[in-house]
């Protein structure tokens, strides 16, 4: 089979203003960023018609370091659903250039089932990471600069909460000192890196309705306390227009196409394991103003993705999901029943049923939110029809959800029908009911997190280091203990241990620190050893990347 770049070059793309008109966006509300991308107009957004149209998540098992294929799903299915006569439109996240050049080597899909044009997507795209990287920077500069300015008159801030950021896996970056040099070069301090999707305004872009919403957001943004303990906020600095400024265009969402030339919106990219892992409101808004039927995707295993998709993005738009597809893998759960890495291609029927455990408890977790859940078995080269009849067996029989085979990756839309109509038929016979939060706004914070650990990762005991409680004393002072949180922790586990798979249970949870995210109007609550700036692998994929004969090769 192709490589997943020259199944990408082998498509003949339609111009971008055609692909709108296919779902009826006039051709004069198409900002061009080339031939084959642009920027749509958040208000174009219809809440009427958003209400109306049937939104479809799809979350995962817990992954592994290969991924269980959510983004492949995600444009298979949609795929799959225009091919039985549905009209469909998929919204996912963009990618980050730290993991693209590290380890994924590309996040648009595989095989038959990707968002084109995919080196573009992949790359600088739109500028939008370019955006938030320099709109969060500035920020950072302005902070500087008024530290500096006002040294002399006796300001200063005994904590400053504020750090830089940069779209690269760089592990050199995540302390480092500022000001060094000359009494001219700024005030020395101690500072850090994280990775632009974890940036606060990457949340607040996703979160945003629009731009007014945007600004009046960025004005939150808690970025230290003084001396005599008060809040020190962007509004402060007196500089959120500036910042709205950069990120005007950045807010648009971005419109491509398939394989199959159906349209997608690509736009945000926030990390689940360190953020809250969906791509904008706006985005997923404008795909149900335009389609009947919406699929997106919430990053990592249900425990993260889906369960912020429902507390936090769900919460803050009023969106819910028709239906929920979970994704496994034979390998993945082989994994997770104790087949060790090098051996999980292989056929072991035992392995696979130890590793179901993992699948069942993300599936009870999902229909506690009140979910319809379906499962779609992501079909690899390797897998046996006994592996696939077993996981079908267990779905059906004792799980009581619905089952299909997906295999867009080699077949495109046709590979996804089974998916599709099963996805398509559930959601006409039984719809998903009305969300059921995992905590309320009113809970206190430490009820919110210990409802999360322990319903949804299935932990027995919450512990809270100094500096956690510390800040959880400030949130209350602070009168924010009603914004939803947001907990950050490995994505290879139920638990903060990435080392323990499968559906590990009475385990203790440990919070180390909680981040005050107050333009995105949620607390970050950090569990276990979670970067907030990635390293790069030993051997990382930038080592692949190259052109050759003028053409991008490496990517997937």
């Amino acid at each position: 089979m192709k490589s997943d770049i020259e199944i990408a070059r082998s498509i003949e793309l339609k111009k971008i203003k055609q692909v709108a008109e296919t779902i009826n966006i006039p051709r004069d509300e198409v900002e061009n960023y080339g031939r084959y991308i642009a920027k749509i107009p958040e208000s174009l957004i219809d809440e009427k018609k958003v209400a109306k149209s049937k939104l479809i998540l799809v979350t995962a098992i817990t992954a592994t370091k290969a991924g269980i294929g959510k983004t492949t799903v995600s444009i298979g299915l949609t795929l799959g659903l225009n091919k039985i006569g549905k009209k469909a439109v998929v919204a996912l996240r963009e990618p980050s250039l730290g993991p693209c050049f590290g380890m994924k080597g590309g996040a648009a899909g595989g095989g038959y089932a990707q968002v084109l044009p995919m080196e573009k997507i992949n790359l600088h795209f739109t500028g939008d990471f370019h955006a938030i990287t320099s709109a969060h920077n500035m920020i950072s500069a302005l902070l500087d600069n008024y530290l500096y300015q006002n040294q002399a008159n006796g300001f200063g801030l005994k904590e400053i909460l504020w750090k830089r950021v940069l779209d690269v896996n760089d592990r050199s970056l995540r302390k480092v000192v500022t000001g060094l040099g000359n009494k001219t070069d700024g005030v020395t301090q101690q500072s850090g890196f994280d990775i632009t999707p974890a940036s606060e305004i990457m949340a607040i872009l996703c979160l945003a309705s629009d731009l007014d919403d945007l600004r009046r957001r960025i004005e939150n943004i808690l970025l230290g306390f003084t001396y005599d303990n008060k809040p020190f906020t962007v509004k402060d600095l007196g500089v959120a227009g500036a910042i709205t400024v950069l990120l005007k265009d950045a807010i648009h969402p971005n419109l491509v196409q398939t394989t199959e030339n159906t349209a997608a919106f690509v736009h945000g990219g926030p990390f689940a394991n360190i953020a809250h892992g969906c791509n904008s409101i706006l985005a997923t808004k404008m795909a149900m103003t335009f389609s009947d039927y919406v699929v997106t995707e919430a990053g990592f295993g249900a425990d993260l993705g889906a369960e912020k998709f429902y507390n936090i993005k769900c919460r803050k738009s009023g969106l819910n999901p028709a239906l929920t597809v979970i994704v496994a893998t034979a390998q993945g759960l082989k994994m997770h029943g104790g087949v060790s890495l090098d051996k999980i291609k292989e056929p072991n029927l035992e392995g696979l049923k130890e590793g179901l455990r993992n699948l069942d408890k993300h599936v009870r977790n999902l229909k506690a939110f009140g979910q319809t859940v379906v499962v779609a078995f992501n079909k690899y080269a390797s897998d046996t029809d006994e592996e696939m009849a077993l996981l079908r067996s267990h779905c059906e029989n004792d799980l009581k959800v619905g089952f299909a085979i997906n295999n867009a990756f080699a077949e495109g839309g046709e590979g996804a029908r089974e998916l599709a109509e099963l996805v398509a038929d559930t959601i006409e016979k039984k719809p998903s009911l009305p969300l059921k939060h995992t905590y309320d706004d009113a809970d206190k914070v430490e009820q919110k997190i210990e409802k999360v650990a322990t319903g949804i990762y299935g932990a027995s005991v919450i512990t809270y280091s100094t500096i956690a409680r510390n800040k959880i004393k400030l949130i209350n002072e602070m009168g924010i203990s009603h914004y939803p949180i947001c907990i950050a922790k490995t994505q290879y586990s139920f638990s903060a241990d990435a080392k323990i798979y499968g559906a590990v249970n009475n385990f203790e949870f440990h919070i180390k620190d909680i981040v005050i995210n107050n333009g995105a109007e949620m607390l970050v609550a950090i569990a276990g050893e979670i970067m907030r700036m990635p390293g790069l692998p030993k051997n990382p994929q930038a080592l692949h990347i190259d052109i050759v004969d003028g053409q991008i090769e490496g990517l997937s």
